[in-house]
């Protein structure tokens, strides 16, 4: 295995041991990154910077530090705040403009020792699912670069993927970590909302978002989320042997892609094969409570979220010369009525968050009345969409949306704002197939230890063909 196919868990191991430096695993990924260039990943990328904190990393575990993420590279979606980087949130009346200060989980990174290797393109303003951004241009999926990586973490996927960096931090309101890492075949964690700091993170929507890891293991995942939360709590694989895990309906294993279908369902009669037990787990009245609480608190909240961020991050943008400036028409026509006529009522806004409450209790009665430990579906319906297919995609012979067709599977937990996970399934016509699995809320801890055990009986994909 070449250096950077490692993961993050390994390198630690790796720098422990004296078998590798950060500064030789950083010319790696510099190299890699010239290489991998037209993949768009990385939109913000300071090679010289990297080799010096590479080289601080080493002198500091030479005198003996011992920290989670000492010398490992982390990269970050550009809505990230982090000094010494621009952050754009991928529109052009951000872009070059550097912030004042670290996100808060920029700053836990850094304390645990992480390198910030650079800023991963993104769906403009994070609003869609196929980072095809007009302003800093399309990332391309290292499986197949004529197809999407997803959205609207993209970016994030693509450096991961393709060898760049061990792991990254996305941010994730309706399934933005969990559809790239599906895409590209990785391991993507959306936690409970709440446990992760959103400060100083451009925003959706304060009560939808959150950020979250996509690494190449679920072991990376764990000692992420521990470094993110601050969570002691130990994280040992699952017994697998009587475990009840729910097949969620309706909607969520209809109308896939054959392919789909057929990894997942395998992916299934594994975990059964392994003493898991499946039963069938209704959620009556879902669709409707989620499509009431979706995009109304979304829309509203991000006029005031993303107001008062751009506000802290005194950078001269206000949210009119913001909006004004946006170049993706998808992303336009959300956003630019909001400021005017189409602005969200408060009394819809209302209406909605009763609606959210509504949805967050037929997913908490659902886990108790059925005593399942997680949900299991396919994260998304299909794999990557060729890149420009903005507005529709082809599914089962039909012409349907692309955004909500992708986040289908994802959107639903993501308003209840319950942790869910997604681990790489297999394969279905040379593109990766992601599971999904969600938990109760508040249960990441426990969800991560159950994905540990779901990975060990999964099979083990090859790495991306830009990767080889």
């Amino acid at each position: 295995m070449h250096i950077t196919e490692l993961g993050v868990a390994g390198l630690r191991r790796a720098f422990q041991s004296g078998s590798l430096t950060s500064a030789e695993l950083a010319e790696a990924l510099i190299a890699r990154t010239g290489a991998q260039a037209a993949l768009n990943g990385y939109v913000a990328f300071d090679a010289d910077a990297l080799r010096a904190q590479a080289r601080a990393a080493d002198a500091r575990i030479a005198a003996g530090e011992d920290l989670p993420l000492l010398g490992v590279p982390i990269a970050l979606k550009d809505n990230i705040d982090a000094t010494g980087l621009p952050c754009s949130a991928g529109t052009r009346a951000l872009l070059g403009l550097h912030p004042p200060r670290d996100a808060e989980l920029v700053q836990r990174l850094r304390d645990a020792g992480a390198l910030i290797a650079g800023k991963a393109n993104m769906h403009e303003l994070a609003m869609g699912i196929t980072t095809h951004n007009e302003v800093t241009g399309a990332s391309r999926n290292p499986w197949n670069p004529e197809r999407i990586p997803g959205g609207s973490s993209g970016g994030c996927g693509v450096v991961v993927a393709a060898g760049l960096v061990p792991a990254a931090i996305g941010t994730d309101t309706g399934g933005s970590v969990r559809v790239p890492a599906a895409l590209c075949g990785l391991v993507g964690l959306r936690p409970t909302v709440g446990r992760v700091s959103g400060r100083g993170i451009a925003p959706i929507s304060l009560t939808r978002d959150t950020a979250g890891p996509i690494a190449r293991s679920v072991e990376d995942c764990v000692l992420l989320d521990s470094v993110l939360t601050g969570s002691t709590q130990p994280v040992v694989a699952a017994s697998l042997q009587g475990v009840r895990l729910g097949l969620p309906g309706p909607g969520f294993w209809d109308d896939l892609e054959p392919g789909v279908r057929d990894v997942a369902q395998d992916a299934v009669e594994r975990l059964r094969a392994a003493g898991a037990q499946f039963v069938e787990v209704p959620l009556p009245g879902l669709a409707g409570f989620n499509e009431a609480a979706g995009f109304p608190i979304a829309l509203y909240e991000f006029v005031r979220d993303m107001g008062d961020y751009l506000r802290s991050a005194e950078r001269g943008v206000d949210l009119a010369s913001l909006v004004e400036a946006v170049g993706s028409p998808d992303v336009a026509a959300i956003v630019r009525p909001l400021v005017g006529s189409g602005a969200v009522p408060a009394a819809v806004y209302s209406q909605a968050l009763q609606a959210r409450r509504e949805l967050q209790a037929v997913y908490a009665q659902a886990f108790a009345a059925h005593g399942v430990r997680a949900l299991v579906f396919p994260t998304t319906p299909l794999t990557a969409a060729p890149i420009g297919h903005d507005e529709t995609v082809r599914l089962n012979g039909r012409d349907c949306p692309t955004f909500p067709t992708f986040i289908r599977n994802t959107d639903p937990g993501s308003n209840a704002g319950i942790p869910g996970v997604t681990l790489p399934a297999g394969v279905a016509g040379g593109l990766p197939v992601g599971l999904g699995l969600d938990g109760p809320a508040h249960s990441d801890r426990g969800l991560l230890s159950l994905a540990l055990a779901v990975e060990a009986v999964l099979p083990r994909l090859a790495s991306a063909p830009w990767m080889r």
